[in-house]
C-alpha cells in the first residue's frame, strides 16, 4: 500500500482547500450583536436637547392641517382661536368626527419653548384620546 508523504519535491503544489473558515465571521457577529446589545439602552436615556430648534425640512401637505398653539402663558389656540383646556376636548372630538371614515388630519402643534413639558404632554394627550395621531411639533429651522 503506498502512502503519499510530503517531501522536498512537493512544496509549491498544495491542493486547493474546499473549506471556509467562518469561525472568524461568528466572532465578529458575536461581538457586535453584544455591542449593539450593551449600546440599544444608553440610546434611550434622556439626553439634553433644545427641541424648538431643528433642521429638519418642512413636510409636504395637500390638506390644510389642524394648528394647535400653546403660548408661553400656557393658553391654547386653534386655528387662532383661543380655548380653555376643558373645551379643548370637545373641539379635538368634533375634529376628528368631521374626519370619519378618511384619514385623520394632520395636526400641527405650536408651543412656545419657555412652556413646562407637562402642559405640551395634556394637550398631546388628549390628541391621541381624540384618535388624531398624526401629530407633527413645529420648531424654528436653523440658518
Amino acid at each position: 500500500m503506498a502512502m503519499h508523504l510530503p517531501s522536498g519535491r512537493s512544496r509549491g503544489r498544495r491542493a486547493p482547500m474546499a473549506d471556509i473558515n467562518v469561525t472568524p465571521l461568528v466572532d465578529v457577529m458575536l461581538v457586535l450583536l453584544i455591542i449593539f446589545m450593551v449600546t440599544a439602552p444608553l440610546l434611550t436615556a434622556g439626553v439634553p436637547v433644545n427641541l424648538p430648534d431643528s433642521r429638519a425640512k418642512p413636510l409636504d401637505q395637500e390638506k390644510q392641517p389642524t394648528e394647535i398653539s400653546l403660548d408661553e402663558q400656557g393658553r391654547i389656540f386653534i386655528a387662532k382661536e383661543e380655548m380653555s383646556f376643558d373645551t379643548l376636548s370637545a373641539r379635538l372630538d368634533a375634529i376628528a368626527a368631521a374626519a370619519q371614515g378618511s384619514e385623520p388630519p394632520q395636526v400641527y402643534l405650536r408651543a412656545d419653548r419657555k412652556l413646562d413639558y407637562g402642559q405640551v404632554m395634556r394637550v398631546m394627550g388628549e390628541l391621541n384620546r381624540a384618535g388624531l395621531n398624526r401629530v407633527a411639533l413645529v420648531t424654528v429651522g436653523e440658518d
